[in-house]
């Protein structure tokens, strides 16, 4: 998902905290149905109804739903940890595994990716609450294990991260033959009609937003485990639950990470790879905002070495646009190359019509960022 911020609601109640919320309080809150939503950066989170909730995403306001991370946030904070700017970040040497990885490249598959594709937006919809939107995660987790079965990989590990929700995330982890910081690529499988309807029941095929970053990230995953990769430094690849409705599966899996003392070499998210709008210019389009400045020269050259495409920068996309907003927040290094500048992105997301019909779809440009995202996991983990 990756909308243009949009104003608050007016007349939408907010509870406003001078003072940290207690646990009896959250709990009372949330038992009421009411969800702890950040608006904006370094400003204490409100409550809002689940009715709220969805009138902001039908607004195109972004947040991150902060309900059930709010207390281990606060006890990280005190520890001293700063989970709102990011520093010390690592540095980026110039692409160098150019014999690597190029031959790895002609091994991506777009018929591979539209097979998986087409599992994925057979669902009715992959909501986080729905019992499709569950089943969609058990997809992704057997298919992956079938991957790495099937080429002998015992070193490759696929565990669901585990919610309050029916949905469940996506930890899929190759083994490393030394210690280090982690190299993650992740996106977020679950989709939402917010236009019409209940978004629980109605039609989200989601095959843009944010199915091509899936099935890009399952084909990287099976190139590198056919192809007998095994990284030096550890190498993660994130499948997320609830992107949609406040970023809830990646800010989980974050503040998880942040609190257990893990290092992030570096975190790229894929979300949405496969449109650009007829007429314009085909590009790769760099976040401008939440995101590390070192890591997206170092995009930059990636694409340079590995992709057709020029790379340019998207306007900012403002607070909690998309996963990679939950890493940066904890002062992880992040990076997200976006497939139009916006504007030219895909209009259908959100509705029944986000499929792969939609003129302006391009297998051939999606697969242009799983190349980007084959050599950022290579280059930084071998």
């Amino acid at each position: 998902m990756k909308l243009s911020i949009g104003f608050v609601l007016a007349g939408l109640l907010a509870f406003v905290h001078a003072a940290p919320l207690t646990h009896s309080e959250i709990q009372q809150k949330a038992s009421q149905g009411l969800r702890l939503l950040s608006l904006a950066e370094a400003e204490e989170p409100v409550w809002r109804t689940e009715d709220q909730r969805l009138q902001l995403i039908r607004a195109g306001t972004t947040f991150i739903d902060v309900t059930e991370t709010y207390e281990l946030e606060k006890e990280i904070a005190a520890k001293g940890d700063s989970f709102t700017s990011s520093s010390l970040m690592p540095s980026y040497p110039a692409p160098s595994r150019q014999a690597q990885v190029t031959p790895l490249l002609a091994r991506l598959s777009t018929s591979k990716m539209t097979g998986y594709l087409s599992s994925l937006t057979a669902y009715n919809n992959r909501y986080y609450t729905s019992s499709t939107g569950s089943a969609a995660s058990v997809y992704i987790q057997n298919t992956i294990r079938s991957i790495a079965s099937a080429a002998g990989r015992s070193d490759i590990t696929v565990s669901a991260f585990s919610h309050s929700w029916a949905q469940t995330s996506t930890i899929v982890k190759f083994a490393s033959t030394s210690t280090g910081p982690i190299t993650v690529l992740g996106g977020h499988m679950d989709s939402i009609n917010s236009a019409s309807g209940s978004p629980s029941s109605a039609r989200a095929p989601g095959a843009d937003d944010d199915g091509t970053g899936t099935v890009n990230l399952m084909n990287i995953i099976e190139v590198l485990a056919t192809s007998g990769f095994k990284p030096s430094t550890p190498l993660e690849f994130h499948f997320y639950a609830a992107e949609e409705v406040g970023l809830l599966g990646s800010n989980a899996i974050a503040v998880n990470y942040k609190n257990a003392g893990k290092q992030i070499k570096a975190f790229m998210q894929l979300d949405m790879t496969g449109y650009f709008r007829p007429g314009s210019t085909e590009v790769i389009a760099l976040q401008a905002d939440y995101i590390d400045s070192g890591l997206n020269t170092f995009v930059r050259q990636l694409a340079s070495s590995y992709s057709r495409l020029p790379v340019t920068m998207d306007v900012p996309c403002n607070y909690a646009c998309s996963d990679h907003a939950s890493w940066y927040r904890q002062g992880y290094p992040t990076t997200f190359p976006f497939e139009a500048v916006t504007g030219n992105d895909d209009p259908s997301i959100h509705t029944s019509g986000d499929t792969t019909s939609v003129s302006g779809f391009s297998w051939s440009h999606s697969l242009e960022f799983a190349k980007v995202g084959l050599g950022f996991a290579v280059e930084l983990s071998a």
